[in-house]
């Protein structure tokens, strides 16, 4: 296996409330995975954690703009920099979140360091912007459309240095053939492979051409999203959705993904500990990387 530091990103700031007065979950996702002794079966060193402000939706109502949005802007600049110190020693990061909005503060250190290309494994697009949207709320729903320099500036322009990857150098994987906006994003040239593409094709095989269309950039950087897989083998994801991968699919997508020198680091994401009790896909989704990234 390559050196990994191991950084926590506990961040919910991406997410709609799941009921008044509750606070979203996958907070605790870090620390699940940390408890199935993730580092010590990797080897990695512990980078620590970015603690991020408080969840605090009080007062907002839809049309006022991107959810905790003070808050996610100042965890975005605050998380680039750890990441930045990570990559400055030449380690491979794994960044453990929280929501999709993690990939904002890794997504801003790449940019300020050059041109990096992001492999996006979710089960949804996340391209809901004001362009085609009555109203924007929850970032993680965002996510591809901020990163492309779509969305609300203190978040998407930070330092004017949208957009934080070039449309070209964005890859979607695991999405569902009926999500909403596949169209939209394919009109825009940005590839997009579904899940049901991907098991067709082979999952080994699309993850090693990915990898190396990326010979043009400086690197790349692999989002990775509990939902990617079907709610069958992980329903303790924020937004489950049918037709998705399996684990074994997953670990053969990932590992040439990963293992190729390009690659600079790993993010995971909503994964839920409230929605797991007994730890059994805390279990399921460690061995998943674990596998991933044996080489």
């Amino acid at each position: 296996m390559r050196s990994i530091t191991v950084l926590d990103a506990p961040s919910n700031l991406g997410l709609r409330a799941p009921a008044p007065g509750l606070v979203p979950g996958c907070y605790k996702l870090a620390g699940a995975l940390r408890d199935q002794r993730l580092l010590d079966r990797l080897g990695a060193h512990d980078g620590g954690v970015v603690v991020p402000p408080r969840y605090d939706i009080r007062g907002w109502r839809p049309g006022d703009g991107v959810l905790n949005a003070d808050a996610l802007a100042t965890y975005t600049r605050r998380l680039a920099e750890r990441v930045n110190v990570v990559l400055d020693n030449a380690g491979f990061l794994m960044l453990l979140g929280g929501d999709c909005s993690i990939l904002f503060g890794a997504a801003l250190a790449l940019r300020r360091r050059g041109r990096y290309g992001i492999v996006y494994l979710d089960g949804s697009i996340d391209f809901r912007h004001a362009g085609n949207s009555t109203h924007v709320g929850a970032s993680a729903g965002e996510g591809t459309a901020i990163v492309t320099g779509r969305g609300q500036t203190d978040i998407a322009d930070i330092d004017g240095l949208a957009p934080y990857c070039r449309e070209d150098d964005l890859v979607v994987l695991g999405v569902r053939d009926y999500d909403d906006h596949l169209h939209e994003v394919r009109g825009l040239g940005i590839a997009v492979h579904t899940a049901s593409e991907i098991i067709a094709e082979g999952p080994g095989l699309v993850g090693d051409r990915v990898a190396r269309g990326y010979a043009g950039c400086d690197g790349y950087f692999v989002h990775l999203d509990a939902d990617v897989l079907d709610p069958a083998v992980m329903p303790a994801a924020d937004a489950p959705d049918p037709g998705g991968l399996d684990y074994p699919h997953l670990v053969e997508l990932l590992r040439p993904l990963l293992a190729n020198p390009a690659c600079v680091g790993l993010e995971v994401t909503i994964y839920d500990p409230d929605l797991d009790p007994d730890g059994r896909y805390a279990a399921a989704l460690v061995e998943t990387l674990v596998d991933a990234l044996r080489s």
